[in-house]
């Protein structure tokens, strides 16, 4: 399968150059207190170069036919897919009685999203777990964004909202649920397109609740834990459901998980060859 030939792969100018700086993470008032927010703190960080997007089909094709890299969806032979992606939802197991319009389909992965069609060269890649997206920034001479650098990056408190649900979750969409180009959207003040909706995004730091509330610089996250980070909502989350798509917004994930709304981006220290 060829994705995505007549796209041009990333280039030096598809980073945000992001300067030495404090901002102000985390926020007071969160719709999921679980997710651990707060509190508010100032925190300054060096500078670094963020991709402006989300890594597309074509970008990680391009690593997967160099590497033959296989993904963890691949090895585990299927994925986590929305029901509303599917012709037939009912074909395949609920996985959670909690959520249960996710369901598990053999032979997803990021190469068939649904499970049967191809992937779209300018979509973002997704299927996608913590290991692939590490394995990806290493074959790029590259990394993945710390929480806070994703945070700063994704502007201020308010977004950049581009792509979230449409209609009443989960059920009833006024649209059909399904990801944008990584390219189709508006840019925030720093030029980055959907930080805020589209695809949920890995990050490099381990999750945890207990923040301190004193300024830090260049926090990492814990050393230790079960889950990693991952920020910025996606185009199932919903105003009336999942209501995660500001920068301060956050979940833990397990780090094999795969899903047909988890994707990244990745970071180039300024300095890099480039850049």
């Amino acid at each position: 399968m060829t994705i995505g030939s007549q796209f041009t792969l990333m280039t030096v100018n598809e980073f945000a150059k992001i300067s030495d700086g404090k901002f102000v993470m985390g926020a007071k008032n969160s719709p999921h207190p679980e997710d651990g927010e707060g509190p508010v703190r100032t925190i300054y960080l060096s500078g670094y170069n963020i991709s402006k997007t989300a890594v597309s089909n074509t970008e990680f094709s391009a690593f997967a036919q160099s590497t033959g890299y296989l993904t963890t969806a691949e090895h585990n032979n299927g994925s986590d897919v929305f029901q509303g992606q599917l012709s037939d939802p009912d074909a395949h197991p609920i996985i959670s009685l909690n959520a249960p319009w996710w369901r598990w389909v053999k032979t997803a992965n990021w190469r068939l999203p649904d499970g049967m069609n191809d992937a779209f060269g300018e979509l973002p890649v997704v299927h996608v777990s913590h290991q692939d997206a590490m394995a990806y920034c290493n074959w790029k001479g590259a990394r993945l964004p710390t929480e806070a650098e994703w945070e700063r990056a994704a502007g201020l408190q308010t977004g950049v909202v581009s792509h979230i649900w449409q209609g009443d979750f989960p059920d009833n969409p006024t649209s059909k649920p399904t990801p944008r180009s990584v390219s189709d959207g508006e840019a925030n003040e720093f030029g980055l397109i959907h930080a805020c909706g589209n695809v949920w995004e890995w990050t490099a730091d381990r999750f945890t609740r207990l923040h301190s509330p004193r300024p830090g610089k260049n926090p990492n996250g814990p050393l230790n834990g079960n889950h990693y980070v991952v920020k910025g909502g996606s185009f199932l989350c919903s105003p009336s459901y999942c209501d995660r798509f500001r920068p301060s917004s956050r979940r833990q994930e397990q780090p094999d998980a795969t899903t047909s709304h988890l994707g990244f981006r990745i970071i180039k220290d300024i300095g890099r060859s480039g850049l």
